[in-house]
């Protein structure tokens, strides 16, 4: 049975404290507070730099059993790189520690920069290098050039691994990305954008990965009750073709994205089961 998550992108935001946080809760208590109100959070502190092996464990151990995090992808390999010469770059992404998370790894996010236009040959070349399994990142990272300290190598049981890829320039609403991406087995985000980007609606794996930046205001605007009945139609009608989905708010300015995610996951109540997020290997 296909499956929904619901959660938000990050969780360290001031002015969440005394808002969504309890006042007085501290800091360190912040994330298992949001996990206990969601299923699911993209970790987006490995977007701006490396984090420590120490810090995936400690998430892991702060978070329910059926608890799954999303990872974001550094931007050093997708904005400063551009996608192209990323293999010791994604060494270093894999060995910084998201083994630590260990079945609570999710969907790993790769976003794109609105400057990077598509080139078939260089996304192919990316998508293609992208590993699978944890065993097949184990196998990259080992190539790592962290030090000692700062490595995890150990990615214990051998399980698959999901991409998706955001995009953000209207080259890539184009046929022949869809057809890549369904080649390469990488979902294509639906990302919400203000109108700003693209919006690609397109199946290209056995999963959707959603991403709510804002529908009237980028990054600020809440979503509007009548706006998360359409959402969770969305999701339904992935659910029922047998596609997981795993929906983000990235709504954060004005404190919208728990609220607005906890309202999308009480819509979507019974909609979706919460079961492994390994995909069908049948």
């Amino acid at each position: 049975m296909a499956l929904s998550r619901v959660g938000i992108s990050g969780w360290t935001y001031p002015p969440w404290r005394g808002t969504f946080y309890p006042k007085g809760l501290v800091h360190r208590q912040e994330l298992a507070f949001a996990a206990e109100r969601l299923d699911s959070i993209e970790i987006n502190g490995s977007f701006y730099s490396l984090q420590r092996p120490s810090s995936y464990r400690r998430w892991a151990e702060e978070t329910p059993d059926d608890f799954v995090f999303a990872v974001k992808g550094g931007r050093y390999i997708t904005h400063i790189l551009r996608l192209r010469n990323t293999r010791e770059a994604l060494a270093n992404f894999f060995a910084s520690g998201v083994f630590g998370l260990g079945p609570k790894l999710g969907p790993l996010l790769w976003q794109v920069p609105p400057t990077l236009q598509f080139d078939e040959d260089e996304v192919r070349a990316f998508l293609a290098s992208l590993p699978r399994t944890t065993s097949a990142a184990a196998a990259l990272a080992a190539e790592s050039t962290l030090d000692e300290d700062r490595r995890l190598l150990e990615p214990g049981e051998d399980r698959p691994l999901r991409h998706a890829v955001e995009v953000r320039h209207a080259s890539f609403e184009v046929a022949a990305f869809v057809e890549l991406a369904r080649e390469q087995d990488v979902a294509i985000v639906v990302a919400d954008t203000a109108g700003r980007y693209p919006v690609i609606r397109e199946i290209t794996t056995d999963f959707m990965y959603v991403r709510l930046h804002g529908d009237v205001e980028l990054y600020t605007s809440g979503y509007t009750p009548e706006a998360l009945d359409r959402w969770a139609a969305d999701v339904r009608g992935w659910l029922d073709r047998g596609l997981d989905v795993y929906s983000y708010f990235d709504n954060d300015a004005k404190v919208r994205s728990p609220y607005d995610a906890m309202g999308l996951r009480e819509r979507l109540s019974g909609a979706g089961s919460v079961g492994s997020d390994e995909p069908d290997q049948s």
